[in-house]
């Protein structure tokens, strides 16, 4: 069998760079991407702000008592789609075979690009690649496999590049913590480190009986990872694996009525996004996070694929509705609806005619707006939300 080179490519604090690549007087110093509002969180924090011990998802009130003097900056994610294009664009160059997780960062396969003995030279090749068509930097890991390539990757941050060849692959798992294997978070490393397993090679040695009474039919799969073995394939698919819309409440809330309202805007963007791309997901996911900053997930599972408002809201609302009426009076801080599980591009020709009609509303729609100013023609409300 042919051997595989996997590459994780990830973009160096993407948000907050591409506002330093804009603005050179920001170059060198600490820069926070996020919301403005008093419940807003940190979504990129430049390397700069990171050694005053800001991080994303952090509220922005505390990265603010971390680094008063920061620059902090409103999300244009108009821009950073816009560069992620161009990055993506190059990654292209080198291969078909490119899975995306997210704006800034992406799994390729470049087995039939080149062999271990060149990873260092294609890897160089990445990282020129795309700072020349963009100025930012790329941290870029190869190896066998996606779990070593991502751990490359996250141990050559920022601007780094780093190759882990076959053979040196169990020499560079063994120390790490074994939370560095993806499956294994603080909860199921707490319940192995009552078992005095802590590294990935206390893992890989331990009992199988031991992983399958703590873990079940993941038992195998676990112990098959702190071994470096991850036969899992980069899936080419050029469309993201879920788009998404959230927000974040300045204040906590509870009212169904309220939280129905807030929800309304959200799918209608998550739809216009969905649209854009011409991306038709099977399934829509209402993500809640209540006071105490736990997050509850439903899901529903539809056919066919649509991505019109009439279909997506009432499966929304069904949703919250649903979640709602099992814990009632319970305060929320953040909503958000998303869509994934997208058909084939082979399927549309079945909702042309339908995709034809919308097509036109929209652009009719547009057309009104940008004459008569953005909120000049808005979708009406459901009977029972006006």
């Amino acid at each position: 069998m042919k051997p595989r080179l996997i590459a994780h490519v990830d973009m160096d604090a993407f948000y907050a760079s591409v506002e330093q690549h804009d603005h050179p007087e920001y170059r060198g110093r600490a820069v926070i991407v996020g919301g403005t509002g008093k419940r807003s969180v940190v979504c990129a924090a430049s390397y700069e702000a990171r050694r005053f011990g800001v991080h994303s998802a952090m509220p922005m009130y505390a990265a603010r008592r971390h680094c008063p003097d920061g620059i902090y900056l409103p999300v244009r994610m108009r821009r950073y789609r816009e560069i992620s294009s161009q990055v993506f664009e190059c990654l292209q160059t080198f291969t078909t075979a490119i899975e995306r997780l997210s704006l800034d960062e992406a799994f390729l396969d470049l087995s039939d690009a080149a062999q271990e003995p060149e990873a260092l030279t294609i890897g160089r090749d990445i990282k020129q690649r795309i700072h020349a068509c963009t100025g930012l930097t790329a941290s870029v890991g190869l190896g066998p496999n996606m779990l070593v390539a991502k751990i490359a990757s996250d141990r050559c941050k920022p601007d780094g590049l780093l190759h882990v060849p076959t053979q040196r692959v169990r020499e560079m798992l063994d120390p790490l913590p074994v939370t560095s294997l993806w499956g294994i978070g603080p909860r199921s490393g707490a319940q192995l480190e009552r078992h005095a397993i802590r590294s990935v090679r206390d893992l890989r040695l331990a009992p199988q009986p031991l992983i399958q009474a703590l873990f079940g039919n993941q038992a195998r799969l676990l112990q098959a990872l702190a071994s470096g073995h991850d036969e899992r394939s980069v899936a080419e698919s050029a469309a993201e694996r879920s788009v998404s819309q959230e927000t974040t409440f300045e204040e906590d809330l509870a009212d169904p009525r309220m939280l129905l309202q807030a929800l309304r805007p959200l799918t209608q963007g998550l739809c216009a996004s969905l649209k854009r791309a011409e991306l038709l997901p099977h399934t829509l996911v209402l993500k809640l996070r209540t006071a105490d900053y736990r997050r509850h997930t439903r899901q529903q599972r539809f056919a066919p694929a649509d991505n019109s408002l009439p279909v997506l809201w009432r499966l929304a609302e069904n949703l919250l509705q649903g979640w709602l009426s099992e814990n009632p009076g319970k305060p929320l801080r953040l909503i958000g609806i998303g869509a994934r599980d997208f058909a084939d591009s082979q399927q549309l020709p079945l909702f042309q005619d339908r995709f034809s009609r919308d097509r036109e509303l929209d652009a009719t729609a547009k057309s009104l707006r940008a004459r008569f100013g953005e909120h000049a023609l808005q979708r009406g409300m459901p009977r029972g939300l006006d």
